[in-house]
């Protein structure tokens, strides 16, 4: 897909379909008025009969409209102009992708640029508009023996994107980092949406080599016998059980200058999660398979930083497994010793995300990082707490966890921070090892990350955890 930033409508080339906002009390937008005056007052005329639905991202497709060259104009509804939230601005995009998806469609003037937002720069609006478009024309098809034939081709529609006087230099700056995050995030959804008997721990790794080539990282594999001789214990531990080989493999992208600490991405891999002897529920274990969003999130944040050729350097760490039960799986009641030398008595073998994520927060330390951020599907007590709305956040670090709200925030990907604190500790306090794998009592998800704050007691570290499934959207 490809964009083009537009500061005037003079000689705009001529769109299978132009995009207009209509405000509040039928005020019309800059796009809006140029469509009602080349059509001698249709849209007015046409708003007075009140066929367009007054609410957020509501649409009405208008056909062959007087004066316009252009086979379509849009409208789309987007409240009061002075009062547009970066909720409203993602909605009303994604409302605009979404209704476009039906028609044979290969350019698009995109008005929409026009609106001023209250919470995003002209930047941040313009990157939230690509996302929301890319969202809505992503789809996952590789399966499909006979996929559903579609109006248009990705590769070749073109998005123009109306800014009255916009700085283009800045803004195309936008537009092609834009586009590198959304190529992260497609390869993100891709390697998620895999089935398990595919994307296995060693795919993930040939997937990672390959970014590494293709993008001149470094890539480190260390295979089951290298961890054994670590002392990787606690996920090996979760590797026990299935006939898949596990794997912890290191990316590194130098950006910046080599005595600059990097930013270390921690993410859990699971491929897929059936619990272990503590089997799940059949109900929708097939969505276990989504257990590697961690991982795949640092694979698709590693191409989107190196494609960018960002001033910083950054190591992804991703430790890869299955969790099944077998008859050498690990059992409740294990005691294990971990990378860091402490001993981990395994009370649910469903709780083994923490088990991976400890010997690879450990292992990341020998990077001497400035922070550590650690991504997973780790808790399905997340869910309880925030729904599917945000996910949680767990820091030793203010500063950090303030970052990463802001920019939750403005990517529409919100998280919520709960709190860390010492008090939650004992929950965790084993009688019979240093700690336990779950804590005893509530708190699943505080307990979760007090029990991962152990192994990153030399670090500033982060710890974002969404629940099982959401990273579907």
């Amino acid at each position: 897909m490809r964009y083009r930033i537009l500061s005037t409508l003079a000689t705009v080339e001529v769109a299978d379909c132009w995009v207009a906002a209509i405000f509040k009390e039928k005020t019309l937008s800059q796009v809006a008025q140029y469509v009602d005056t080349a059509s001698q007052g249709y849209l007015t005329q046409l708003l007075k009969q009140g066929d367009l639905t007054e609410e957020i991202g509501q649409t009405l497709m208008l056909h062959a409209v007087p004066g316009i060259k252009s086979a379509r104009v849009l409208l789309v509804y987007a409240g009061q102009a002075e009062k547009l939230t970066a909720s409203d601005w993602r909605k009303l995009n994604r409302a605009v992708a979404d209704t476009l998806k039906g028609y044979a469609i290969q350019c698009v003037l995109n008005g929409l640029g026009e609106l001023h937002v209250t919470e995003l720069n002209p930047q941040a609006q313009i990157q939230q508009l690509i996302a929301a478009v890319e969202a809505s024309f992503y789809e996952f098809n590789h399966y499909k023996s006979q996929p559903k034939p579609v109006k248009w081709n990705v590769e070749l529609l073109e998005w123009l994107v109306y800014r009255p006087n916009a700085d283009s230099t800045g803004l195309n700056l936008v537009l092609e980092r834009s586009q590198h995050l959304n190529a992260g995030l497609r390869l993100t959804k891709d390697l998620a949406n895999q089935p398990a008997n595919v994307c296995t721990p060693t795919y993930m790794v040939e997937q990672a080599k390959t970014l590494a080539k293709t993008l001149g990282l470094t890539c480190k594999v260390l295979d089951q016998a290298a961890m054994r001789k670590e002392g990787m214990g606690a996920l090996l531990a979760v590797a026990q059980g299935s006939e898949q080989p596990a794997f912890l493999v290191t990316l590194e992208y130098h950006g910046a200058e080599k005595n600059q600490k990097p930013v270390v991405l921690v993410g859990k891999g699971v491929t897929f999660d059936s619990g272990g002897i503590c089997l799940k529920p059949s109900a929708s274990m097939e969505e276990m398979k989504y257990d590697m969003c961690g991982a795949a999130t640092v694979l698709g944040v590693m191409q989107a930083v190196a494609q960018m050729k960002l001033p910083i350097n950054i190591v992804g760490v991703i430790a890869l497994t299955e969790n099944l039960p077998s008859g050498r799986a690990v059992k409740p009641g294990d005691i294990v010793t971990s990378l860091s030398g402490q001993t981990i008595e395994i009370i649910n073998t469903d709780a083994e995300g923490r088990l991976i994520l400890a010997d690879a927060l450990t292992y990341s330390e020998r990077f001497d990082p400035d922070v550590v951020i650690d991504i997973a599907t780790l808790t399905g007590a997340i869910v309880v707490a925030l729904g599917d709305v945000a996910s949680g956040v767990m820091s030793n670090q203010d500063e950090l966890t303030q970052a990463l709200l802001k920019a939750g925030e403005q990517s529409g990907d919100k998280a919520w921070p709960l709190p860390l604190w010492e008090d939650y500790q004992p929950q965790v306090d084993s009688p019979i090892a240093d700690m336990m794998n779950i804590g005893i009592g509530g708190a699943k998800s505080i307990t979760a990350a007090c029990f991962l704050a152990r192994f990153a007691k030399n670090s500033l570290g982060t710890f974002r955890y969404c629940g099982h499934g959401v990273e579907k959207r």
